[in-house]
């Protein structure tokens, strides 16, 4: 499975998972859909890391798009929830990028001044405390996917060469996020949201390293555009359905 094939099935995903949104104004089915997308959108940071001739630019394109679609993103909120003052997954996988670049720095400046490579212990607990440290920092801006979101870009990239240690870590965290989430409020439906986020990792598992086609802007350009299309839909089915009635409430009088 290319890189292509990849991110197509993380756009299809995701959107039909906004569509939900935009059709029902609340969690729906659609949503269990939805949880493929995200981790497939993570592995790529990580893989985008490890081939990028720039990572300055990479950085700067991603926060140009977290910029750019901003308020896309809080006008699609607007659709389903009140609380539209959170920060979009652009800014997340900057994030997670950020975490991954953080991280092989010190590492290979370690090596570099003391000609030393550290220990698989020490590397761990430096893991441990950039992904703890910046994904606080996502909690605290709202970013979306916040700690998780990080978590798991960073494991991708961490675990790249070890399939079986990469799918074991990522299984562990998606249960432990739903875990707290199941506890501190009992619904099977976090079961369900469990398993369907553990999902992709089989596609990921499938990936041959090969590029495919070239769609480098389509993730860039087809997120703001689909969330102001989708909430553009929301508004004019509202006034659809108004006109709708109005026409019933006049012929009713009538």
């Amino acid at each position: 499975m290319t890189s292509f094939t990849l991110k197509i099935i993380a756009l299809i995903t995701m959107f039909i998972d906004h569509l939900g949104y935009a059709i029902f104004n609340k969690f729906s089915f659609f949503n269990y859909i939805g949880r493929v997308a995200f981790p497939i959108f993570a592995f790529q940071i990580s893989e985008g890391f490890h081939y990028t001739k720039n990572v300055k630019k990479y950085f700067a394109r991603l926060l140009l798009f977290a910029i750019f679609s901003q308020i896309p993103f809080m006008l699609f909120l607007s659709i389903f929830s009140n609380n539209i003052y959170k920060l979009n997954v652009f800014f997340t996988l900057f994030l997670g990028l950020f975490s991954i670049y953080i991280y092989d720095k010190i590492i290979n400046s370690f090596y570099i001044t003391s000609n030393v490579k550290l220990n698989n212990f020490l590397k761990f607990v430096l893991g441990i405390s950039i992904v703890l440290f910046i994904g606080f920092i996502a909690e605290f801006l709202k970013s979306d996917y916040g700690l998780f979101g990080i978590a798991v870009i960073f494991l991708f990239y961490l675990f790249k060469n070890n399939k079986i240690a990469m799918i074991g870590t990522y299984i562990v965290v998606c249960i432990i996020k739903y875990g707290i989430l199941y506890f501190a409020n009992p619904n099977y439906m976090y079961l369900i949201l469990c398993c369907c986020t553990i999902s992709p990792i089989i596609f990921i598992c499938l990936y041959n390293k090969q590029q495919g086609h070239k769609i480098k802007y389509l993730l860039y350009f087809f997120y703001p555009i689909h969330l102001l299309v989708l909430y553009l839909l929301h508004i004019s089915q509202f006034f659809i359905n108004k006109f709708v009635f109005l026409l019933y409430k006049t012929s009713v009088l009538i």
